[in-house]
């Protein structure tokens, strides 16, 4: 028995808002403050991608450790992506809070998300 919004839907909508809190928590680091809009706009931007990602792949396939194994690769693909661009100083700083972020919106969405309605057969 699942929630009342789409795999998809909760995907996107927790990812961006777990996205928005990881690149809050910049303000922590004195050093990215000339850089805190791009900051929150590429973690924003990252965590709803991911979150839309990972509901697809919930919506097709129903176990919740594939669904949190899932959002943990693709999330840390994406937060790699952005340590290319940040430089490797930064990897852990990223790719954690992101892998983790995964993790979360990969249990959330086989948990608590609708499973597709499936077409009945009329004759």
């Amino acid at each position: 028995m699942g929630g009342s919004i789409s795999k998809p839907l909760l995907g996107l909508s927790l990812g961006t808002v777990l996205g928005l809190l990881d690149g809050l928590s910049g303000f922590f680091e004195p050093s990215l403050a000339p850089q805190m809009f791009e900051v929150v706009t590429v973690s924003m931007a990252k965590g709803l991608l991911c979150g839309v990602v990972i509901g697809w792949v919930a919506e097709r396939v129903h176990s919740l450790v594939v669904g949190i194994a899932a959002g943990v690769l693709i999330a840390g693909v994406l937060s790699y992506l952005v340590v290319l661009r940040a430089g490797p100083a930064l990897v852990w700083d990223i790719l954690l809070p992101g892998m983790l972020l995964g993790a979360i919106v990969g249990f959330v969405t086989q948990k608590y998300g609708r499973r597709p309605e499936v077409a009945a057969v009329s004759e």
